[in-house]
């Protein structure tokens, strides 16, 4: 464990630095194919950086910060355009925050001295009234996260099924208090009004709600001008305006899925069997329909929403328990993380007896 947290903390100096590089180029580099060639190296360094790491807390959140999120945002930045962008100029401290941390500053405020990022001023997706959920909301979902933990020493009591579900729902919980902690430490160091990354996604009354306003809401802002806008685009040219973002919704969908295998592969280092992949692109897919439905129709006629979140949560539930948990588990995540997380407590333990062995030392030297 000792040498995974050296390798870590040498994969951030060197993510860090580079970020470095990519601001400091920004002042001499206009916009556009030249700096996307200066910053190209970069990203394809953030590529293989998480080889480095073999764990799934360490090495995974990484992949995700750097790897997708980081490499996404510089993509845009090379042209002038997301939220690394602004007129004037981010400074370097807020730069580094936005570049390599999955957060959104809300919409009505931007960092001091900062405008609002240019892709947020036409953004489709409104920032949340309230951005503060209860204590009550976190501590009961420290709660069930707890009892998933040990509902998972009876596994072989209870069904496949039903310990799949339960994989499903650690996940999200696990997911959302990481990106919660990540938050409140931007937020207090950094004093910025952050959008939350999940709005209760069990309350979805339909793909479209979940996916777009309820679920992983980072990934969905930095999808929507990677992929979405470009691909809607050129579609637009084909099959015209109004049916264009149905083949971009599936191309976002597609794309996303390709990530989630190279994150998944950066954990157990297993050839892709693009499982999870197909799980994205048939929910992209539905909510295509979804939305063709919906634009047909013209709003004369909906779901109750009795009977429609059921449904959604439904149909999120079985398409995961068939295809995204298995991929998860193919590489034994559980059997991994619950290794590492014993290692991460002996280590913490070793760190503490150090120290106090140090700490004597220092006393009787004193005296």
């Amino acid at each position: 464990m000792e040498g995974e947290i050296r390798n870590f903390i040498a994969v951030w100096i060197t993510a860090l630095l580079s970020l470095c590089y990519c601001h400091t180029i920004s002042k001499f580099i206009p916009r556009g194919t030249t700096r996307l060639c200066t910053i190209l190296p970069i990203i394809l360094l953030f590529l293989y950086l998480p080889l480095h790491l073999t764990t799934i807390h360490l090495g995974s959140t990484t992949a995700f910060f750097i790897t997708w999120l980081a490499n996404f945002k510089l993509l845009l930045f090379a042209f002038g355009k997301g939220p690394l962008s602004s007129n004037p100029p981010l400074s370097l401290p807020y730069f580094l925050l936005f570049s390599c941390l999955p957060i959104k500053v809300q919409h009505h405020q931007a960092p001091p001295n900062s405008p609002k990022p240019q892709d947020t001023q036409n953004q489709k997706y409104p920032s949340p009234q309230n951005s503060h959920k209860s204590p009550l909301n976190y501590g009961t979902k420290i709660v069930l996260l707890a009892m998933l933990i040990q509902a998972y020493r009876y596994k072989e009591s209870i069904h496949p099924k039903v310990i799949m579900v339960l994989y499903g729902l650690y996940i999200y919980i696990n997911l959302e208090l990481l990106l919660v902690i990540v938050a409140a430490a931007v937020r207090t160091a950094a004093q910025l009004e952050l959008e939350p990354q999940f709005e209760e996604p069990y309350l979805a009354t339909s793909l479209q709600n979940f996916w777009g306003k309820r679920w992983n809401l980072m990934v969905s802002s930095i999808l929507h001008p990677t992929v979405y806008v470009p691909v809607r685009s050129i579609s637009a040219r084909a099959i015209g305006r109004e049916w264009a973002p149905l083949p971009a919704t599936i191309a976002a969908f597609f794309v996303s899925g390709l990530m989630h295998e190279l994150i998944f592969f950066y954990a157990g280092r297993l050839r892709p069997t693009f499982e999870v992949t197909c799980f994205f692109l048939i929910h992209g897919v539905c909510l295509a329909a979804e939305i063709a439905v919906k634009r047909a129709l013209n709003g004369k006629f909906r779901l109750p929403r009795v009977v429609a979140g059921p449904v959604v949560i439904g149909f999120v539930v079985v398409t995961g328990v068939w295809l995204f948990v298995p991929a998860f588990l193919r590489f034994e995540a559980d059997v991994m993380a619950e290794r590492e997380m014993a290692a991460y407590v002996e280590f913490a333990k070793e760190v503490v007896r150090v120290a106090n062995v140090r700490f004597r030392s220092f006393d009787v030297v004193s005296a």
